[in-house]
């Protein structure tokens, strides 16, 4: 184990990162969405590696779950920024956009498949499978979230690790302290986040630029049928890559990046919620009250960890 784990941190990190970034994109220009969604599906299995990092340290369950319900959280603006970074991580934009676009792919993929306003007739399966995918993906990610923070606080945060540069120094950071197979489920998990952030992020800002400035648009598409689109992808990707080599820190490229998510999530959240209830547009698919309600809470929620964190102190 402990030669694998030599092997792994010995690869020279910025080659292996531009082999699969680049890997990454030429599946995703290349690759038909309805055979490259397949292998994105399986990927996120890969996310329990997170899950696994547990069982190779000591872990206080009582002392954890006393935290998890009543953590202790000092309400400032540091801490509100975290907040409202965690909540950017979970109830982003560039979902928002990418959910939406790839059930639109999946209509597209289906032989005969209408749109729900023109065939009310198949509104209650797709509606009840969409909310099952919904349920299932957030309770899955929610859960992964949790893993990762809980072994980077009983590892990283512990030994008193609290400023990592890079993924590969976490990673590498950990293997002291929890030993070599830590070490290699938390490298497999970093791998396996990678390789399916990189395609959602990048084909979400796709969507949206395209969508916004009217261009051919879609996953389907071939890359010579939507130029922009692809563009647009290829772009962001290479962009992402250029990063690495660049003084900005990583690691802080993507804590304040969640930020902005969390921030800029409110209002597109307020703009969302109204178009949910709303006859006009929506027809009988109106969200429930319910739902609503959550959903006016969950927008109040942020919005007020949003403004904490521009208030000093």
């Amino acid at each position: 184990m402990g030669e694998v784990a030599e092997l792994v941190s010995g690869v020279d990190r910025h080659l292996m990162t531009a082999i699969l970034v680049i890997g990454t994109l030429l599946l995703q220009v290349f690759v038909p969405y309805h055979r490259y969604v397949f292998f994105l599906k399986w990927l996120t299995l890969s996310l329990l590696a997170y899950a696994a990092v547990l069982f190779t340290v000591d872990v206080p369950w009582s002392e954890v779950a006393l935290r998890t319900v009543w953590p202790k959280l000092t309400l400032d603006s540091s801490a509100a920024a975290v907040v409202v970074g965690v909540f950017g991580t979970t109830i982003s934009p560039y979902l928002f956009f990418w959910q939406a676009s790839e059930e639109v792919e999946d209509m597209l993929a289906k032989r005969g498949a209408l749109p729900l306003v023109l065939d009310p007739a198949a509104a209650r399966a797709e509606l009840r499978r969409i909310q099952w995918d919904t349920w299932s993906g957030m309770l899955y990610s929610n859960l992964t979230a949790y893993f990762i923070m809980l072994a980077t606080a009983l590892t990283l945060h512990v030994a008193g690790i609290t400023d990592i540069e890079t993924a590969a120094q976490a990673a590498a950071a950990l293997r002291p302290l929890a030993g070599d197979f830590a070490f290699i489920l938390f490298a497999l998990g970093i791998l396996g986040v990678g390789l399916i952030g990189v395609p959602v992020l990048a084909g979400s800002a796709a969507y949206a630029f395209a969508e916004a400035i009217g261009w051919k648009s879609g996953l389907e598409r071939r890359a010579a049928d939507a130029r922009g689109f692809y563009g647009v992808i290829a772009v962001s990707v290479l962009a992402a890559l250029v990063i690495q080599y660049s003084p900005i820190s990583p690691m802080k490229a993507l804590f304040w990046s969640a930020v902005i998510n969390g921030v800029v999530a409110v209002p597109l959240l307020v703009v969302i919620t109204v178009i949910a209830s709303k006859k006009s547009v929506m027809g009988t698919f109106t969200s429930s009250r319910p739902v609503m309600i959550l959903g006016w809470i969950t927008t109040a929620v942020m919005g007020l960890a949003a403004l904490r964190m521009f208030i000093p102190g």
